[in-house]
């Protein structure tokens, strides 16, 4: 294959050293806006965490748990050595388990990151593909719309809905989306059980940190 081809280039990368770097749990934590940040963005429980190791080729990068709200700060991942992005894992929101003010400062936190970082290319919005699009997730286009800051929408757990039902919600996502100003017209949908749409997801997170 030739080596300038995006997704070899992209799976390489992907294959290379991968670390933790840091946790924020507040704006002033943030590691220094030096490379490229691709932020991932999601309802609690909706495989963030497993597509985050899929996608890295690790089994334990991110912490999975069967606990909503878990990801309680932003968590950021060198790629590259010396790294050539960031991937940024954010709290995850619409759950129901965590108290009122705690919920309310995550909001905050997530917030200011994508409105306020200049690094930031692009955010992956994950959609669970057993459930569509919901009011919650709704609420985040609305605001990377506003904030203008590009995003895909990544349907996730491919594996566990029939083929036409699967077919079914990525039409019915996509008409959606395309409405939205900020939204790529790309739709990936992947499962973390059987790495389907992984590897084109690292092609198009590669493309979107060298914007």
């Amino acid at each position: 294959m030739d080596p300038i081809d995006p997704a070899e280039r992209a799976r390489k990368l992907f294959a290379g050293p991968i670390d933790f770097l840091k946790s924020a749990p507040g704006l002033q934590f943030l590691p220094d806006p030096v490379v490229p940040e691709i932020a991932f963005a999601g309802r609690s429980n909706v495989g963030k965490s497993s597509l985050l190791n899929a996608l890295t080729n690790r089994k334990t990068l991110a912490r999975t748990s069967n606990t909503p709200g878990r990801t309680q700060e932003l968590n950021f991942f060198d790629v590259g050595q010396p790294p050539v992005m960031r991937l940024v894992d954010m709290p995850g929101y619409g759950f129901a388990e965590a108290p009122k003010d705690l919920v309310k400062r995550w909001r905050f936190l997530v917030n200011d990151y994508l409105r306020g970082r200049q690094v930031l290319k692009r955010a992956l919005v994950l959609i669970d593909s057993r459930h569509g699009v919901k009011p919650v997730d709704r609420d985040v286009m609305d605001m990377l719309d506003a904030a203008a800051v590009s995003y895909h929408v990544v349907l996730t757990k491919a594996d566990k809905v029939k083929a036409t039902t699967l077919d079914a919600m990525v039409a019915a996502t996509a008409e959606e989306t395309m409405k939205r100003p900020a939204a790529h017209p790309l739709l990936v949908a992947t499962s973390s059980e059987t790495g389907s749409g992984i590897a084109e997801l690292r092609t198009a997170v590669l493309e979107a940190a060298e914007i």
